[in-house]
């Protein structure tokens, strides 16, 4: 791929999209997997035409869309369920990814992606940019976010890479424990930085 592309991400409650969004806004084309991930199982796809074979119209809300919820039941208790369906999308959800990477026009591309190192998707980038906060203010965050409790949230944190093999992978780091402000400086930064390193690649 010819395209210069920053692989962005840092673990939950950290601020990722808010970062994704003050580079769009400087015009920077984003890829973002968790959209993508919809994209691969939306009406009318493949993804959604093999689930439904495996699973059974049951999987199907009655406007012909995924039902989230009775899908996330059914691979929730059974780990071989939950590796079909992963063996199923992490292919279409990598394939749909480049060619979107591919058909962006910036001087640049941002990829974001939540579980960038877990999946090894950091192969697909040129550098990677990591948001980190403390994990005291990411459960402070989310919980105020989503509603859910401290517990779920850690539980979370914990399936994740942790802060330090996040840091110690990234190439740039943003320290999102300030106001929008400061982040605004840092990513205006970052984006002079990846435009000189996109001309140079």
């Amino acid at each position: 791929m010819s395209k210069f592309v920053v692989g962005l991400t840092g673990g939950i409650g950290s601020g990722k999209t808010t970062v994704a969004n003050l580079f769009a806004e400087l015009g920077i084309d984003l890829v973002d997997a968790d959209v993508v991930s919809r994209e691969v199982v939306a009406k009318g796809t493949e993804g959604l035409a093999a689930i439904v074979e495996h699973f059974g119209s049951s999987a199907l809300l009655e406007n012909g869309e995924l039902n989230r919820a009775i899908l996330r039941d059914k691979i929730f208790n059974t780990p071989s369920e939950r590796k079909w369906l992963n063996g199923l999308l992490h292919p279409l959800i990598r394939a749909e990814m480049l060619t979107q990477l591919q058909n962006a026009t910036s001087a640049y591309a941002i990829l974001v992606v939540p579980l960038l190192f877990e999946n090894g998707l950091d192969s697909l980038v040129n550098c990677t940019l990591v948001v980190d906060i403390s994990p005291e203010l990411q459960i402070k965050r989310t919980t105020e976010r989503d509603a859910v409790d401290a517990q779920q949230v850690k539980n979370i944190i914990a399936s994740q890479a942790s802060r330090d093999e996040k840091l110690s992978k990234a190439d740039d780091v943003i320290d999102n424990q300030g106001d929008i402000s400061a982040l605004r400086d840092k990513v205006a930064a970052l984006h002079n930085k990846y435009i000189k390193l996109a001309a140079q690649t």
